[in-house]
């Protein structure tokens, strides 16, 4: 029983084949906990051209993504009465990668990794028609104060960082209780492993001594605050 599903809407699917067939994302596809589902937003173009985006109205540089192919192919996923209504269980996020949307941080990735269906829709070009966001969507998510070139490289790093938080997908689920950003604004503390000397090099010996309250003090006092802007 999957613990999640994933719907990836894009116009490039072919993006996503080695992100996801690599590491601990194969490993929880393949163990069951998580399934991909990539949707071809082109298979739900209408004209002969299939054509997913055009040109503003109003004017201006570039192309814009088309709300209709959009809505199909997330009515392919929903029904289309609790679609239009917006009407999903708690359960269930429809999310749009956006220049313009909310950061996305530790704190939401650990809010989606208790849904049961996340689905993510790959803006690109200039953007994407604004009734999408309007009446599609639960949110616009961006993952930096930067542009891509198109929301595949969101849609993955929104994916990562939410299967690595669901049940049994780490090793050791304790490894992302104390790692940076798990607390918000807080960074992880150093950390070091064998050769206990290299190249000169020396690991701090409270790590070697073996009292685990004086480890706990120092990994405390090495835990940092996150840089302001």
């Amino acid at each position: 029983m999957f613990s999640m599903k994933v719907n990836i809407l894009t116009i490039f699917p072919d993006y996503f084949k080695s992100p996801f067939s690599t590491s601990i994302i194969k490993r929880a596809i393949e163990g069951a906990m998580v399934e991909i589902n990539i949707v071809d937003i082109r298979n739900f173009a209408t004209d002969k051209h299939k054509l997913t985006d055009d040109r503003p109205f109003g004017g201006g540089p570039g192309m814009v993504m088309k709300v209709e192919p959009i809505h199909l192919a997330l009515e392919s996923l929903y029904l289309p009465k609790a679609l239009s209504a917006n009407i999903k269980t708690k359960k269930s996020k429809i999310i749009l990668t956006s220049a313009k949307g909310k950061p996305f941080d530790q704190n939401i990735a650990k809010n989606y990794s208790k849904l049961t269906e996340l689905t993510i829709i790959c803006g690109h070009y200039e953007g994407v028609d604004e009734r999408v966001a309007e009446n599609l969507i639960d949110e616009e998510i961006r993952i930096g104060d930067y542009v891509l070139t198109g929301g595949e490289a969101a849609a993955v790093v929104i994916s990562d960082a939410v299967i690595r938080l669901l049940p049994n997908v780490l090793g050791n689920q304790e490894s992302t209780l104390n790692e940076s950003h798990s607390t918000p604004g807080k960074l992880g503390f150093a950390q070091y492993t064998r050769p206990r000397s290299y190249n000169g090099w020396e690991v701090p010996e409270v790590l070697l001594r073996g009292n685990h309250t004086k480890v706990e003090d120092w990994r405390g006092r090495q835990i940092q605050e996150k840089p302001s802007d």
